[in-house]
């Protein structure tokens, strides 16, 4: 590999690693049914769950609220995954011919 292909491929790996860094560090929030709210960083560590008062009438009510966190919870998720297949995909969409 010549020397410009190299530092082609070092200037990319190092604004991948920055990407990364800030997926890592964004904050996706995740509804669901307006009852209940979670926020997660770009790392999938839980930074809260939210859960409307009013939602909560009875006892009974507490497996439907168990459903609505894992719902609100996918729900971030499916958003931290599509911000980082569209971050990330800026770098992979170049390797079909290692585009140097």
């Amino acid at each position: 590999m010549n020397q410009q292909a190299m530092m082609k491929l070092r200037k990319m790996q190092k604004q991948m690693q920055e990407a990364q860094a800030r997926l890592e560090e964004t904050v996706y929030e995740g509804n669901a049914g307006g009852m209940v709210k979670v926020e997660v960083k770009g790392s999938h560590e839980v930074l809260s769950v939210t859960i409307d008062p009013d939602a909560l009438e009875s006892k009974d009510d507490i497996e439907m609220i168990q459903d609505s966190i894992v719902a609100a919870l996918n729900d971030a998720n499916k958003k931290l995954e599509k911000d980082a297949e569209e971050t990330m995909g800026q770098f992979t969409g170049g390797f079909g011919g290692f585009g140097f």
